[in-house]
């Protein structure tokens, strides 16, 4: 099957709140999901409620929210690279 691609628009994103936010729009999270970077890794290893495909995600502008909040670009930066070695049907790819 065709991979799925789901693209992150960070041109707007300046909090932590936001930006993960748009990853639960942009994936279409569960109502379950908690908001934080726990809860971020656990939807993206999970991924049960989209079709058993590989998964592209793609954060555009990411740039905005790395200069208006370096702590948060930090964390979820993290998370992202700990769930694309945890689920191999993920990738990642973020661009500024």
């Amino acid at each position: 099957m065709t991979p799925v691609e789901h693209v992150v628009d960070g041109s707007t994103l300046r909090t932590r709140r936001a930006a993960l936010a748009a990853f639960a729009e942009a994936l279409s999270f569960p109502d379950y999901f908690g908001g934080n970077l726990d809860a971020l890794y656990d939807c993206l290893t999970d991924l049960s409620w989209l079709p058993a495909v590989e998964h592209h995600v793609h954060w555009i502008h990411a740039e905005v929210l790395r200069r208006n909040d370096p702590d948060a670009f930090a964390g979820i930066s993290e998370v992202l690279a700990d769930a694309v070695a945890a689920n191999p049907l993920l990738t990642v790819r973020v661009t500024a």
